[in-house]
Parts: structure tokens; sequence; C-alpha cells
């Protein structure tokens, strides 16, 4: 289950940059919780062909964020959020900026 919300994140930071097809796969199988075989069978291909699209999408959504990192960083600043002494939060801010 974490793994599935943490594709949902990525896909919802880093989406746009799919094609259209990779973006309704991803969808048909992480947001409307269809099968392989059902999302096959919509679009008129195998099961294989779903199953690769699915591996490219999430291959692609880890690479972007190996780069970017724009998930990593948001979660942190959630974290800083949190805290209360101004001195730490600037630190702490300051550390992201510089990943």
């Amino acid at each position: 289950m974490e793994e599935k919300l943490y594709y949902n994140e990525l896909f919802l930071i880093y989406g746009e940059l799919l094609t259209e097809k990779e973006k309704d796969t991803f969808k048909d199988y992480y947001f409307e919780d269809l099968s392989l075989s059902e999302i096959a069978d919509n679009n008129s291909i195998s099961r294989a062909a779903v199953q690769k699209t699915i591996k490219n999408v999430l291959d692609k959504l880890d690479y972007y964020e190996r780069i970017l990192s724009v998930s990593k960083k948001n979660n942190d600043l959630k974290e800083i959020l949190k805290l209360n002494d101004v001195n730490e939060i600037k630190k702490q801010i300051e550390n992201v900026l510089e990943d």
C-alpha cells in the first residue's frame, strides 16, 4: 500500500511528463484499481503490453524523482513546518536548498 501511495504522489508531481497512453494506463491501474487484464481488454492490447507500460511509467517516475527530488523536498519541507525554533527552521531550509 505504501508503494502505491508513493507512486500516486510521484504521478501527481511528474504525470505531465508522461505520454497520454502512459497517463491513462497508470490512472486505470492505480486510481481506478483495474486489473492488467481489464486494462488490456479495454484497450484491445495484451496484458503483457499493459504490464510493460506500467513498469516503464514507474521507471520514469523513479528517474524523475532521482534527478529532481521534488517529492523528497516537499516531504522535507512538511517536516520543517512542524518545527517551532526559527533558527532550526532556517537551518533545515538551507539544508533542503543545498540538496
